[in-house]
């Protein structure tokens, strides 16, 4: 039974890459505010299962809700909807790189339907102070090194004010020290109200920066 906190709630939900299943019967529960962690070997899932809610694949049976938004039968025109409550961090950045940091950003914002320049500017400046990238508004994607452009990454995925952040392995190109400057970012952003479900291999992170674990082995999604 789905609690009046969850933000993602999944209920035996088979998850689906191509023809080939990965989870029968995925179930998982995560309220605002919560930081959880996703880990499992490489090939068990844990993009698959991202990617099933921000559907990027479809959901079918099951009960699942996103962020208010029932990913069964969840039409094409919503999706772009849905998106907007997820910020959305990947592994290799994604910046366009042929624009500067504001352009990148501006670039997102003019997507997901802003359109009073004034606002735009306004709340290109709040994302990028929140992730202490304020005087770096003008740089381009190479000029900065790979913990700032994971930097811009949040920053892009903060600027619709998301319920729930998911992350995708976002430390797994980053050297020790930046990944742990990474890692104390998404915390403060748990811990301004936002749910933050981050899928990693890095270990080591999840003694220093404890929280709660869900598992992916064997097709089953373990709860530790």
């Amino acid at each position: 039974m789905m609690n009046t906190e969850s933000v993602i709630y999944l209920r035996d939900v088979p998850v689906y890459q191509k023809e080939t299943m990965v989870f029968s019967n995925a179930s998982l529960e995560i309220n605002h505010g919560e930081f959880v962690y996703l880990i499992g070997k490489t090939g068990t899932g844990k993009s698959s299962l991202l990617k099933a809610m921000y559907a990027e694949l479809p959901v079918k049976k099951g009960e699942a809700m996103v962020a208010g938004y029932n990913l069964i039968g969840l039409r094409s025109r919503e999706v772009p909807l849905l998106r907007r409550k997820l910020g959305i961090i990947f592994q290799d950045f994604q910046l366009l790189s042929d624009r500067n940091v504001e352009e990148n950003l501006l670039f997102v914002l003019k997507a997901t339907g802003w359109r009073n320049k004034k606002e735009m500017t306004a709340q290109v400046k709040d994302v990028l102070q929140k992730v202490g990238l304020s005087t770096k508004g003008f740089k381009m994607p190479h000029q900065l090194s790979g913990g700032e452009q994971q930097r811009v990454a949040i920053a892009r995925s903060l600027l619709n004010n998301p319920e729930i952040i998911l992350a995708d392995e976002p430390t797994g190109n980053l050297d020790p020290e930046t990944s742990r400057g990474i890692m104390k970012l998404l915390i403060e952003i748990s811990q301004s109200g936002r749910a933050v479900l981050m899928a990693t291999h890095n270990y080591l992170l999840l003694n220093e920066f404890s929280s709660r674990i869900i598992r992916c082995e064997g097709g089953v999604i373990h709860s530790l």
